[in-house]
């Protein structure tokens, strides 16, 4: 992704909710390849997260730009309990393997530090690999990774949970080019 300017991560406000609504039919649409779900009749798919990010006081929705160009977004959910929960992430695809990821989840958790949760599927092997990468970075050698079934849904196979805690550490430029 050409560009110099620096990633930008800031609280989505009541005004970024369509562009945070376009970005999440972006995200839902990458998620159908490994959980199967269809749009609905009129091409959107299940929003309820996207609901409760902008309106349950225990949620908090973040955009990810550059150059005022969306990038992406974060949910975090959880904010008052032990542990929080990073509820989805999502950055295009022609930001994605830049370090702009990286840079953006480090930013995301450092504004609540504390434990972490993030879930995810098996199948999205870019995905098992980028939170790995993510919590090493975040925690060094310090987090775990187990299966959890889906509540309610017995016929989903368990996602995949990573739990780490992570004080105020954000990754800069240079920890991406070193690998970090």
């Amino acid at each position: 992704m050409p560009s110099g300017a620096p990633v930008h991560v800031r609280p989505a406000t009541a005004a970024d909710r369509p562009t945070v609504e376009r970005l999440w039919l972006m995200f839902r649409h990458d998620m159908s390849e490994f959980v199967g779900v269809l749009p609905n009749p009129d091409g959107t798919f299940r929003s309820e997260r996207v609901d409760a990010a902008f309106t349950d006081p225990d949620w908090a929705p973040y955009l990810i730009e550059r150059d005022h160009a969306p990038l992406g977004f974060a949910f975090v959910r959880a904010l008052n309990a032990p542990t929080r929960v990073l509820n989805s992430f999502f950055v295009v695809r022609a930001a994605r393997r830049s370090g702009i990821g990286l840079r953006a989840v480090s930013d995301v958790v450092a504004r609540h530090p504390g434990a972490w949760d993030v879930a995810f599927q098996d199948v999205n092997r870019p995905a098992v690999a980028f939170w790995r990468r993510a919590a090493t970075t975040l925690a060094g050698q310090s987090w775990t990774e187990e299966r959890r079934p889906v509540p309610g849904r017995p016929d989903l196979p368990p996602d995949v949970w990573i739990s780490f805690t992570c004080t105020d550490r954000r990754t800069s430029d240079e920890d991406v080019r070193r690998g970090l």
